[in-house]
């Protein structure tokens, strides 16, 4: 199945805006939009809600919108307090109100911004333009279903004046917990959400439907009152690449004039984007420690065969605890802790997968650190964590030093990778404040930029690992720390959300092991079991099971990296 864009289609250079609006009328004019739902009751969980809005003239009062049962809710009010345009987030309770302090920066008229509300345990955030504004903290056990859009709850004497697009709730995922960049694309519907509305130029009333995802949602049924508009006025969002028209099967052009599409997968057009396939597929493993010191040596094995590695070539340091990601050609190699020193380095290092050699300079992370596990679809690398919650980026075809893609939701090092072409997913590991093993799965979209989003549970909190492997379709994790080393291997399907599930275990108890994988085996070496050790061990992905022996190491070592040329990230 092909995806074609088609304002590319058209010739356009540039994408073009793609959304929709609604438009209010103002305080007495009685436009809002009012639906009901029991999934809007969001209980104790974390939240979202997020929208652009477009302020047309400055308010007494008005209100994005009311959230609310009996008076008590939550709201995301404009008002005069003296300034015009100040704004004010509140959470309405039986036992109190409670708000953000309010901005005065939001004042500028006939302009989109993007504004987001969320919670994350017990904590409400406030952010404008991705800014946060304020916080504070509620633990009420909300029950409240009704949504009003564009008006308070109880009247329609306070509503708003201006233009509302891309109003989402997501019932689970606290999308957004420090500064971040506001999205760029239309908003979509991603596994948690329970409403996405305010986007089509044709219908003020309609409702993103969710099928074409998998979200099993109750229908929601908009009324519109007053004189609210659908519009084309739009914040100028673009459709995110990996949505557009969609062709099965071969498609027929009846032209004279301009071009016929090749027929044929995006793999088979442009071979170099597709993973080697499995029956070729290399294992590269990098560096480690080998105590007292590290080594700078790179091993590699064929993944579909087993027996002993094979020396590849040299890293220009001697470290451990790095970092990797790869396309099917090329292998990255960044970061780590370098011996005798002990200190962290940003160094980015590459290696052409099917050949053998030394790694040759690449660029520099946007920090030094070690303990961070990367990992890429088949043109950009990722790399997570290490002490810290920053997320980088490089394009992998290239050099140059890596960039800002986000955060993860808490700083974390010593944990696990794992990746589809569409997504990275990172689970386990250990954050130093307050100092814990934790179980946390969280994802990010590897063609987007922006923070990590939860994901699920693994079936339990470890650290030093648990290592990662994956083919496109399922991401395991094997062994760690809980602090007593664990033998266990978990599997998560990657396109879902969800708590991982039990897949096997590996031979023996072990830590700070290295994976790669192919589309069909995942392969694990090294590690410490109370001593470090050279055995890489496999498994069949699709399958679930214990792990088999492989062969060995050319040297003992623990904490090095693993990649390859045929992962689940490369289709």
């Amino acid at each position: 199945m092909g995806i074609l864009r088609t304002n590319e289609i058209s010739g356009l250079e540039t994408p073009t805006a793609v959304t929709g609006s609604v438009v209010l009328g103002g305080p007495s004019s009685g436009d809002y939009l009012d639906l009901s739902s029991p999934e809007f009751a969001i209980g104790n969980s974390d939240f979202t809600i997020e929208t652009w809005y477009n302020l047309a003239s400055y308010p007494t009062n008005y209100y994005l919108f009311d959230l609310h049962t009996s008076g008590n809710g939550i709201r995301f009010q404009f008002y005069d307090g003296g300034t015009a345009g100040q704004v004010k987030t509140y959470w309405t309770t039986s036992t109190g109100t409670f708000y953000s302090s309010a901005v005065n920066q939001f004042t500028e008229l006939n302009r989109w911004y993007h504004m987001s509300m969320t919670r994350k345990g017990t904590t409400v955030y406030a952010f404008m333009d991705g800014i946060l504004q304020g916080t504070f903290t509620v633990a009420d056990n909300f029950a409240h279903t009704n949504l009003r859009i564009g008006s308070y709850g109880s009247g329609s004497s306070q509503g708003w004046d201006g233009y509302i697009s891309n109003f989402r709730i997501l019932k689970g995922t606290a999308l957004y917990t420090s500064n971040f960049t506001p999205p760029v694309h239309e908003l979509q519907p991603i596994g948690d959400t329970v409403l996405l509305c305010c986007n089509n130029p044709d219908s003020a009333a309609a409702v993103t439907s969710y099928a074409n995802v998998g979200i099993t949602t109750t229908s929601k049924n908009i009324t519109v009152n007053g004189n609210a508009a659908a519009s084309t006025f739009s914040p100028g969002l673009t459709r995110d690449f990996t949505f557009g028209t969609q062709f099965e099967g071969v498609a027929k052009f009846d032209t004279q004039g301009y071009f016929v599409p090749p027929s044929g997968t995006t793999e088979q057009q442009f071979p170099n984007f597709a993973g080697v396939d499995a029956a070729s597929a290399r294992g590269i493993f990098a560096v480690g420690y080998t105590g007292p010191t590290a080594t700078n040596t790179i091993d590699y094995v064929t993944i579909s065969s087993t027996g002993n590695a094979t020396d590849f070539g040299d890293s220009a340091d001697t470290k451990y605890k790095i970092s990797t990601n790869s396309s099917s050609t090329r292998g990255v190699i960044a970061g780590g802790t370098l011996t005798p020193s002990f200190g962290a380095t940003n160094t980015i290092e590459y290696i052409t997968i099917s050949s053998t050699g030394n790694a040759a300079d690449f660029g520099d992370l946007t920090s030094a650190r070690g303990g961070f596990p990367g990992c890429s679809s088949s043109t950009r690398g990722i790399f997570s964590g290490g002490g810290n919650n920053a997320i980088d980026y490089i394009t992998i075809a290239s050099t140059g030093n890596a960039f800002d893609f986000g955060d993860l939701s808490t700083p974390r090092s010593d944990f696990g990778a794992v990746a589809s072409s569409t997504r990275g997913v990172f689970g386990g590991g250990y954050t130093p404040s307050p100092a814990a093993r934790i179980n946390v799965i969280e994802y990010i979209t590897i063609t987007s930029t922006g923070n990590a989003i939860d994901f699920g549970d693994l079936t339990s909190s470890r650290e030093s690992g648990p290592s990662g492997c994956s083919n496109s379709i399922r991401g395991l994790f094997a062994g760690g720390a809980t602090p007593t080393k664990v033998n266990t291997i978990d599997y998560i399907t990657i396109a879902s959300l969800g708590n991982a599930v039990s897949f096997g275990s590996l031979s023996v108890a072990i830590n700070n092991s290295a994976g790669c994988s192919s589309s069909t085996r995942g392969v694990w070496g090294g590690g410490y079991t109370p001593t470090n050790v050279n055995t890489i061990e496999y498994v069949t992905i699709l399958t679930t099971g214990n792990s088999q022996d492989f062969g060995d190491l050319t040297a003992i070592r623990r904490s090095a990296g693993g990649l390859s040329n045929g992962h689940g990230g490369l289709g």
